[in-house]
């Protein structure tokens, strides 16, 4: 298995972070894509970008059905639940993080993004991270008693949002975001999913 990963992309850190907890040999390669892509992604990839993973004959472009496949393929620990009912769930909260978080922190990563759409970018996040204040207090994960898929998303965005300039408020009304996030950042996973690159993110803001 061959996995075609962007340095500091959150959605080549996800699947990182699935390969960790799954502790599944794969062979990472990891690009800068402002500077090279793989000569061959363009045979991989209709659309010529990371992340793209290989397992054997299979070829897999999409960074949500990569995640899915790898949970399927290698079953233990499960990240998506067993019944239906709380499957559908987990993918929705997944298609809402999809929908609502990752297009802003795109932007905001952009090199060409200009300094007034950073400025409401970020009252966006900011205003996504008051939301999700009384959803963590009802479970130890996101909406889950199990580290799922879902946390795997949280995990690369709440990672990413120091370097965007955006910080979970000190009051206690945020304690459950800092409490979530800090079981998270423990888990001995999301260090080993972490490239240099995003080691040194947390180093720079904007």
């Amino acid at each position: 298995m061959i996995f075609y990963s962007e340095e500091k992309g959150h959605f080549s850190h996800m699947v990182r972070i699935v390969l960790a907890e799954k502790d599944i040999s794969c062979e990472i390669k990891e690009y800068n894509p402002d500077e090279k892509l793989p000569e061959e992604l363009a045979t991989l990839s209709p659309y010529n970008k990371l992340p793209v993973i290989v397992d054997r004959e299979v070829t897999i472009y999409e960074p949500r059905i990569i995640l899915e496949y790898l949970d399927e393929r290698f079953p233990h620990p499960p990240l998506l639940p067993i019944y239906p009912n709380e499957k559908a769930e987990c993918k929705l909260l997944i298609q809402r993080i999809e929908n609502d978080w990752l297009p802003i922190i795109d932007k905001m990563m952009a090199r060409n993004v200009s300094q007034k759409e950073f400025d409401a970018s970020k009252k966006q996040l900011a205003a996504l991270l008051s939301g999700i204040v009384l959803i963590l207090k009802e479970k130890p994960y996101f909406m889950s008693d199990e580290f799922t898929l879902v946390d795997c998303y949280m995990s690369a965005i709440l990672y990413r949002l120091p370097y965007l300039g955006v910080a979970i408020p000190k009051s206690k009304n945020f304690e459950s975001v800092k409490k979530y996030q800090d079981k998270l950042f423990s888990r001995p996973s999301f260090d080993l999913s972490l490239t240099d690159t995003e080691r040194d993110l947390k180093y720079s803001f904007s």
